[in-house]
């Protein structure tokens, strides 16, 4: 009885003490721009909301957000799908170096792509000098609607790839062999068959695709010029130079949350109706092909591909150029690199400084919250897992606006947690952000250990505690790694919540990229960027080594 208490005690207070972490560090704020964008002057009010409606020129960047975010989600789709089934149904070379592109691809921050665009296809791009003095092209314009779906687009698809490629592993080769024995060939066997076998997967990767572009505001604010997003709304209202109206930048927050959740619910409802489990006893086992349909399929593969990684190859070339001034000019020198790491180490020193202890809090915290939604499993644990995903689907920028709302003037702001300026908020506000990666893969490793094993355990002595620590957290050890490998990629490359929660002594280097961008210093970025670049790829590298998953499907 004793041992029972004990054992109750611990994990209930375990659990305790992490819903209170989430009550005050994301409920509150959420809570507190909530209290912000429904008050006016003491009084409830939907002023706010009713301003934004009844504007033309507020509404129409919800309207802009949801059309480029639909058709990048579109163009994601039918690329990402497309390519999964190349992969998955025909042998071609140069797989494995492809899949690696195409998650290096992936994994880039959105704004460094529109970056890139820029410098090959803007007013002033090599590739645009090119078509226009060479071949007499008119001028092209990169910016605007089209520029942001071409930069989310080729940034988006390997997110639908790799849970396609994910999804193609369980799907038996029989049912395509008795499609097949039944007239269902070639498109039609693929929109018959495949298709509605695939339905749950792309309603998930749609769902990712369409909140990361949905919540971005990096790229449209680099290369949107005149075509205003929700996000760059939110973003200039809370920032205005000219006195940023803190309480409308709240109401738009709070739309962009109820937007967020909305959709995020109805592809849970989309995703259950379509649901049904697949076992491959037979996997599909990719086939050889005629020598002009292998050609066809590869100049398709491999040209995406190129596109795809086509900006960060231009960046890391340029990085080497010499620059005058703002203009790159003929010859090489590492001139940007010594320029970028003695006015910006500390960036670079922040980016590892940061993300290092918000991954320390990461693991900590994914450890035992995957442990408690499994393993202890009551009504307080399944509040702490459905808190986890808050994050995950609430865009950064407004969870920037909420933790500088609630912890520079709101009741814990005026107090003892002035933590708003500090590293500590840029380290909470990653840990907050991006913790559902490492509890869902947490979650997953666990729940392929069997309860028999710690019960053995136990059975010969050793605590709850023990076992835990000893036998539990070792056995889903793969999965936690994993999941902290894919969390730190996402965080050194983090900037919608980083650019309003940063000072001069906590720049990173996504913000030192996207304030050199704005001033014209394309040298010191593009060598910033590389060396995000190369931070990136050894991550990823060093998951796929631990994970022993060259393809990294989802």
């Amino acid at each position: 009885m004793k041992s029972d208490r004990q054992r109750l005690t611990i994990w209930t207070g375990a659990s305790g003490i992490i819903f209170l972490l989430y009550a005050i560090f994301l409920i509150y704020p959420i809570v507190t721009i909530l209290g912000q964008a429904l008050f006016l002057k003491g009084s409830f009010s939907l002023h706010h909301f009713a301003l934004f409606f009844s504007k033309p020129y507020y509404f129409s960047t919800l309207v802009n957000s949801f059309k480029v975010s639909l058709t990048a989600t579109l163009f994601s789709l039918v690329i990402g799908t497309s390519l999964a089934y190349f992969f998955a149904m025909y042998q071609f070379k140069g797989k494995k170096w492809l899949q690696i592109a195409i998650i290096i691809a992936s994994m880039s921050a959105p704004f460094v792509g529109a970056y890139s665009w820029i410098l090959l296809l803007g007013r002033s791009g090599v590739i645009t000098k090119f078509l226009m003095n060479s071949l007499h092209f008119p001028q092209i314009n990169i910016y605007g609607f089209w520029g942001i779906v071409l930069v989310f687009s080729l940034q988006l698809f390997p997110l639908v790839f790799l849970y396609v490629s994910g999804a193609f592993k369980s799907i038996d080769h029989s049912i395509l062999e008795a499609a097949e024995s039944m007239g269902a060939t070639g498109l039609k066997r693929v929109f018959k068959v495949l298709l509605p076998l695939l339905m749950p997967t792309l309603l998930a990767a749609a769902l990712l695709v369409f909140m990361r572009a949905f919540a971005d505001f990096g790229t449209p604010m680099l290369i949107g010029e005149g075509y205003r997003t929700f996000p760059v709304l939110v973003y200039t209202e809370f920032v205005s130079e000219v006195g940023g109206n803190a309480a409308f930048a709240s109401a738009l927050a709070i739309i962009s949350i109820l937007i967020a959740l909305t959709i995020f619910f109805l592809q849970g409802y989309l995703a259950r109706r379509f649901s049904f489990s697949m076992n491959a006893l037979h996997p599909i086992q990719a086939k050889q092909v005629t020598k002009g349909k292998r050609i066809a399929i590869c100049s398709y593969v491999y040209g995406i591909v190129f596109l795809s990684i086509l900006p960060q190859i231009y960046l890391i070339y340029t990085s080497f150029l010499k620059t005058s001034g703002m203009v790159f000019v003929p010859g090489y020198s590492l001139h940007s690199y010594e320029e970028a790491y003695r006015r910006m180490g500390s960036a670079i020193f922040n980016t590892i400084r940061i993300p290092l202890m918000a991954l320390a809090v990461v693991v900590v915290l994914a450890t035992l919250i995957a442990y408690l939604a499994v393993r202890r499993r009551n009504p307080l644990t399944t509040a702490i897992d459905s808190l986890s995903m808050v994050p995950y689907i609430v865009p950064g920028t407004v969870l920037g606006i909420a933790f500088i709302s609630s912890f520079n003037t709101g009741i814990l702001g005026s107090g003892f947690m002035m933590i708003t300026g500090t590293a500590t908020i840029m380290v909470i506000s990653l840990a907050i952000r991006r913790l559902p990666y490492t509890i869902r893969s947490s979650v997953a490793a666990l729940g392929q250990v069997s309860p028999s094993i710690e019960e053995a355990a136990e059975s010969l002595g050793s605590s709850r505690v023990n076992t835990f620590l000893k036998i539990t957290v070792p056995m889903m050890l793969s999965g936690i790694i994993s999941g902290a490998i894919l969390s730190w990629v996402t965080m050194i490359s983090e900037l919608s919540t980083s650019i309003l929660l940063y000072n001069i002594h906590t720049k990173t280097m996504t913000v030192a990229i996207y304030t050199e961008v704005i001033r014209g210093n394309y040298g010191i970025a593009a060598a910033l960027s590389t060396t995000l670049t190369a931070m990136t790829v050894a991550s990823l590298l060093l998951f796929m080594k631990i994970s022993k998953n060259e393809q990294m499907t989802l």
